[in-house]
């Protein structure tokens, strides 16, 4: 054998090598069924939650899934409206489906005798024909008075929107503006209606928040307590992993301390195709358990890092305390969304039944308004308390004493805190905020009395500055 083909074989060999051990690595970190689940529950969410079209070039696979992140295009998604389900494969070998469960939004690998194809999981919203507050339709410019600066705030309105519709630009979906009570802009990106749910991420952590609050001054919940001895009777009860909490380290992390984010757990909060978030929104059934997986890296309360893990597991023990999990299920309902007359709004669950509190919200761009209204004005709507009093104030108390964890409360960040927040002075000092994925923002300015949302698909955090943009809308607001 010649040297030039032994010199070609090894190369091919060492080739073949470093193939079969990428491969190896994709399977061992779960990319391909992973990506597959991402692509059926994106597809699933976005057209049977949001009402969107499945294809085209705006459609709900080309926009949101194949721009995320180069491992999704190998995967193909089919669409089947009469079981209101989707499915995902990638590359023919790795296939998930998702359906659309009641009450619950759309699921991952549930079977389909648990999916309604009869009806949709959100009722006909039609706020968007009805003025604030009791619909979704904004104060005619006209009538906006020496408050707002006219000119400056619909050009600041106006440069959101540029790009939208391009996953390479910023691609804001809405922009809603609220001050004094008033809802002064409530506008969509072509191909989003008024009344379209948009997908909040990790703006879902405030929310669970406020149910937290309003499950602890309701039924006895002390937030300070133990996570492990505060699971109440009913809806699965304690855990498995509960055990193995109590038998180490991790027996002393309490309630609060997962909702500060300083509970030492050993997760990560990584959105690479292979990062612990996607395999854990998309690779496991039972969020909570896979999160509590984790073993301990610090004492809780020595450290702080946002962890999108510990919301999850929280929402575990407060399910824990309703008598059923069809109970738990449409408390959210029930208890916030149907008060303040966010019509629009869907908490998904994952398929064991837990809330997905980290990142799963979707709401119309009127109905995160609502919430943020709802905070700002300390859980009361209309003259009544939809919360308890104290939310605000438990919200936007500090995590942790000194560092990073300043800048956080329970559950939302404090974005215009000196030194630590966000957007330390560039904002009010008292500026508080729901952040989410990809350019998602509910700012609140207590101050200002002034609720600030803005959505959007923003693959590329160099096209949106949500400090800039709240500090604008901000300039152009008397008052």
């Amino acid at each position: 054998m010649g040297l030039a083909k032994k010199f070609t074989l090894g190369v091919l060999a060492v080739l073949l090598l470093l193939l079969a051990t990428a491969v190896a690595a994709a399977l061992a970190l779960g990319i391909p069924r992973n990506a597959a689940g991402m692509a059926a529950r994106s597809v699933c969410s976005a057209v049977f939650v949001a009402g969107r079209a499945p294809e085209g070039p705006a459609g709900a696979f080309a926009a949101d899934v194949l721009p995320a992140s180069p491992a999704l295009g190998a995967v193909q998604v089919s669409v089947d409206s009469a079981t209101r389900s989707v499915n995902g494969s990638f590359g023919g070998f790795f296939e998930r489906t998702a359906r659309l469960v009641q009450g619950r939004g759309c699921l991952l690998d549930m079977p389909a005798v648990a999916s309604t194809p009869a009806s949709a999981a959100t009722p006909a919203d039609t706020n968007s024909l009805r003025p604030w507050p009791e619909g979704n339709r904004p104060l005619a410019a006209a009538l906006w008075g020496e408050a707002v600066d006219a000119a400056r705030l619909q050009a600041v309105v106006e440069h959101a929107f540029a790009g939208a519709g391009d996953p390479r630009a910023a691609n804001a979906r809405a922009v809603a503006v609220l001050h004094q009570g008033r809802l002064l802009v409530n506008r969509q990106a072509p191909g989003f209606a008024a009344e379209t749910p948009l997908h909040g991420w990790s703006m879902t952590k405030t929310v669970t928040a406020m149910l937290a609050h309003k499950l602890a001054a309701e039924r006895g919940l002390d937030p300070s307590r133990r996570v492990v001895d505060s699971f109440g009777a009913g809806a699965g009860g304690a855990p498995g992993w509960a055990a193995a909490w109590r038998a180490d380290e991790r027996a002393a992390i309490t309630l609060d301390d997962l909702l500060f984010m300083r509970d030492g757990l050993a997760n990560e909060e990584s959105y690479a195709a292979w990062g612990a978030v996607p395999r854990m929104l998309f690779g496991a059934g039972d969020v909570a358990a896979h999160a509590a997986g984790a073993g301990a890296a610090a004492s809780p309360g020595a450290r702080w890092l946002y962890l999108s893990a510990s919301t999850n597991i929280a929402a575990r023990v407060l399910r824990s305390h309703f008598d059923s999990d069809a109970a738990y299920w449409a408390w959210p309902r029930q208890a916030l969304f149907e008060p303040i007359g966010a019509r629009s709004a869907v908490l998904e669950t994952d398929a064991d039944g837990t809330w997905i509190g980290s990142s799963y919200l979707w709401a119309s761009s009127g109905d995160w308004v609502r919430l943020g209204q709802l905070m700002l004005d300390d859980g009361r709507w209309s003259g009544q308390a939809v919360l308890p009093p104290g939310f605000l104030a438990r919200a936007t108390r500090p995590a942790v004493a000194s560092g990073e964890g300043r800048g956080y409360g329970w559950q939302t960040w404090l974005i215009g805190a000196p030194q630590v927040g966000k957007c330390a002075g560039q904002v009010p000092a008292d500026t508080i905020a729901m952040r989410g994925h990809w350019g998602q923002i509910v700012a609140m300015v207590p101050s200002r009395r002034a609720v600030i949302v803005r959505l959007g698909w923003t693959f590329s955090r160099e096209q949106f500055d949500g400090c800039a943009f709240v500090r604008d809308v901000l300039s152009t607001l008397r008052g």
